[in-house]
């Protein structure tokens, strides 16, 4: 899994970037990532995705990959989309905070402490 994900963003690295014009990263980046997400799900097909990862994707993208997203990768298949396109945009040069990824911590762990001992 670790190759395809590796070749996945090796392929993304270049070309798309000539897509949107070169003085709008936005746009570029956003650009990017509908290239990389068309290329995620031709390479790991979209099987065991359920209609939210997939909406939420498309609605990211034809938004302009302006609004933070909510998506939450449920299945193994989705997490390996979402890592491939973590790695792809990461290598394009955008910062984490990009990407639309994000799942809602349970409430328990929420009013917990998770750093580290005392």
């Amino acid at each position: 899994m670790r190759l395809s994900l590796l070749a996945l963003s090796l392929l993304l690295a270049g070309p798309a970037a000539a897509q949107a014009p070169a003085g709008d990263w936005p746009a570029q980046k956003c650009a990017l990532y509908e290239e990389a997400w068309n290329q995620a799900l031709d390479q790991f097909g979209s099987d065991d995705m359920n209609y939210a990862f997939l909406a939420g994707n498309e609605n990211f993208i034809a938004g302009g990959c302006t609004e933070g997203g909510m998506i939450c990768p449920q299945s193994q298949q989705e997490l390996d989309i979402a890592d491939a396109l973590t790695l792809a945009m990461m290598n394009s040069g955008t910062a984490s905070t990009f990407l639309p990824f994000k799942c809602p911590r349970p409430e328990a762990a929420a009013d917990s402490w998770s750093g580290p001992g005392l």
